[in-house]
């Protein structure tokens, strides 16, 4: 039979245990977060967010740092609130980057388009005389 004092060892291992195991699940999780974000981030810096949504992208990078220091500080609950929030400041700024840049080849486009009638318009004016 087990004494007090070996049933209170075992206790209070099963505790830590226990305990060990609760923050390396919190750990791992906002580690993952902080990573995904970091990759949103260079993502939305790749397509050009920067010039062409900077404000949102001044801000997932801040998030991001954030994010970073709270790992750091292992402060994972918020290490993973900030992550999540650079991860959709980011996926923000690339979308705006991405709608940038079509509308500009839309516009190039249809210039093109307005050359290449008058072009024709004028061919046609030229071939009737």
């Amino acid at each position: 039979m087990m004494n007090l004092n070996t049933q209170w060892q075992m206790m209070c291992g099963i505790a830590l245990v226990a305990g060990l195991s609760a923050c390396a699940s919190d750990k791992t999780p906002a580690t993952a977060d902080v990573a995904v974000s970091r990759e949103a981030v260079a993502a939305a810096t790749s397509a050009g967010a920067a010039d062409l949504a900077p404000a949102e992208m001044q801000s997932a990078r801040d998030k991001l740092m954030r994010a970073n220091q709270a790992l750091a500080a292992k402060d994972y609950k918020t290490a993973q609130d900030l992550a999540t929030q650079a991860s959709a400041d980011a996926q923000l700024a690339q979308s705006k980057a991405n709608s940038a840049k079509a509308t500009t080849a839309a516009d190039e486009l249809q210039k093109n388009i307005r050359l290449l009638r008058e072009e024709v318009a004028r061919a046609n004016a030229t071939s009737q005389q």
